[in-house]
């Protein structure tokens, strides 16, 4: 089984029928399941405690989890010196620290079997240091940070730990950003044309595949930076 967290909604929504659509077994997390197939669980990624309480029922259950895929996230388009202190605590909460959660918690899921594969969710906004997206940005860049570092702790267990950082992406999440404002970040990129959801389940797939055992401690940018 997969764990997907924000599997309600965006990406994580489109990762999760991509698995199902593929035989995968998914185990969903979100905050609000009540559309989503069994088995889900309601969650908020930024507290430890209800992310423990998960594991703990999953690992009750005697489910096998053979992966865990972190697209929970949120964002906010703002300068930082107009982003107000409540969006800025949310933002770091829900990005770095859910995803810090998330690892802690489900990891152990994975060692009982000295292998899988952890997928945590960063943004081309790093690399190209997107106006407007600093704090966003920053609470991406403690994903990637620990991400390579958790690799390497993870490593010696033979569970690899990756990063998948999109370029813009059409969903909810960028609700309120225009098309003009999405074709100059395109321009930027390596390959400058739009990348869907579909590309982000292409790449999820392969790291999920025995075709990837090689990687571990990757920041892999959609669209290339």
């Amino acid at each position: 089984m997969i764990i997907i967290t924000g599997a309600s909604r965006g990406l994580g929504e489109g990762i999760r029928a991509r698995l199902v659509e593929g035989g995968r077994g998914v185990i969903s997390i979100a905050r609000n399941v009540d559309n989503i197939p069994e088995p889900a669980f309601a969650c908020d990624v930024g507290s430890y405690a209800d992310l423990k309480a998960v594991a703990a029922k999953i690992k009750a259950a005697g489910i096998e989890v053979a992966g865990v895929i972190n697209a929970a996230g949120i964002a906010s388009m703002n300068l930082a010196i107009t982003t107000p202190p409540r969006s800025t605590q949310a933002i770091l909460q829900t990005n770095l620290a859910g995803t810090i959660y998330s690892c802690q918690v489900f990891a152990p899921l994975l060692l009982r079997n000295k292998a899988g594969c952890i997928i945590n969710f960063s943004t081309i906004a790093v690399a190209l240091g997107l106006k407007g997206e600093s704090v966003y940005a920053a609470s991406k860049a403690g994903v990637e940070a620990f991400s390579r570092v958790f690799a390497r702790e993870m490593a010696d267990f033979g569970v690899r730990v990756n990063c998948i950082a999109p370029g813009p992406i059409k969903t909810d999440l960028l609700n309120g950003v225009t098309d003009e404002q999405i074709d100059r970040i395109v321009r930027r990129q390596i390959i400058p044309r739009r990348f869907t959801p579909n590309d982000v389940c292409d790449l999820v797939e392969l790291l999920l595949d025995h075709r990837a055992t090689s990687l571990s401690g990757q920041v892999l940018s959609i669209g290339g930076s």
